[in-house]
């Protein structure tokens, strides 16, 4: 059967059903197919951020953005893992400033809007991901109980949010970037991610209760201004989706738009709670 003989909900089901697996089989099987998997998420998705604003009239520097953005994603997975010195990083920075290089000997109307969306795709797409790593090690240790669980509190949090809103949605959450969303659904998915985060806590004993609630707390609220961010940023360029790689979810923009902005909140817990 053709995708296009397929309705919308069907797609999102098959497309998040296949998905999930491959995510769940990378994360689990081992440390190296957690990275390799991330790896490819980040520059797919920096790829199709840059795609997006060359829409527009944009010229960032894509790829030169794209293979930093790798670059970024690898060295903080190295340094996490044990298995690079922190200050290897700083190699990053002069690659950086080849962005302000380049456009100098480009002739450009306004070659500072687009240095800025060159490194925006860094900061917006792929800090948050690269952020992952320091939830998966701790003290060096990889540990696919809290990186996994987490993308099952997202997971939980976007599907409860789907179903309320579209059953029992009314009053609009933010209507003039998002006319879909309404507190039914935010409230929807707060009460499935915390019944996951129940579930979690007793088949994955790393951590506490307690903090399983804190993460799933912060996904639900940080994950949902993280779809509105993206919203904004979608309608600013006059378009649906980010992409088409995913049916039924759009691009991978659209499907990890959660997880950029509630990752550094995530990060910043767990470091700072071990």
């Amino acid at each position: 059967m053709k995708n296009n003989s397929l309705s919308n909900l069907q797609q999102r089901v098959i497309t998040g059903l296949l998905g999930a697996l491959l995510m769940v089989t990378g994360m689990v099987y081992s440390a190296w197919s957690f990275g390799i998997l991330f790896f490819l998420i980040t520059i797919l998705a920096t790829h199709e951020f840059y795609k997006l604003v060359r829409l527009d009239g944009n010229n960032p520097l894509h790829w030169l953005g794209t293979i930093v953005s790798g670059m970024v994603f690898m060295g903080t997975y190295w340094v996490a893992s044990g298995s690079l010195e922190t200050k290897y990083l700083t190699l990053i920075f002069p690659l950086l400033s080849l962005v302000f290089l380049i456009k100098l000997y480009k002739k450009e109307q306004k070659p500072f809007v687009n240095i800025a969306f060159t490194f925006l795709g860094i900061i917006y797409v792929t800090f948050p991901l690269s952020l992952l790593n320091f939830i998966a090690f701790e003290n060096q240790v990889f540990n696919y109980q809290i990186v996994s669980g987490c993308l099952f509190l997202l997971w939980g949090s976007d599907t409860g949010a789907y179903f309320a809103g579209t059953t029992l949605g009314k009053k609009k959450l933010f209507e003039r970037i998002s006319p879909k969303k309404s507190w039914e659904g935010l409230f929807g998915g707060f009460i499935l991610s915390l019944i996951v985060a129940f579930m979690l806590s007793y088949f994955y004993v790393s951590i506490p209760l307690w903090k399983w609630v804190v993460l799933s707390l912060l996904i639900v609220i940080c994950g949902t201004y993280g779809d509105l961010v993206e919203s904004l940023f979608k309608r600013s360029l006059n378009v649906k989706d980010s992409g088409t790689l995913l049916p039924g979810h759009g691009g991978l923009l659209d499907r990890f738009d959660g997880l950029l902005l509630s990752s550094p909140f995530l990060a910043t817990f767990m470091v700072l709670t071990q």
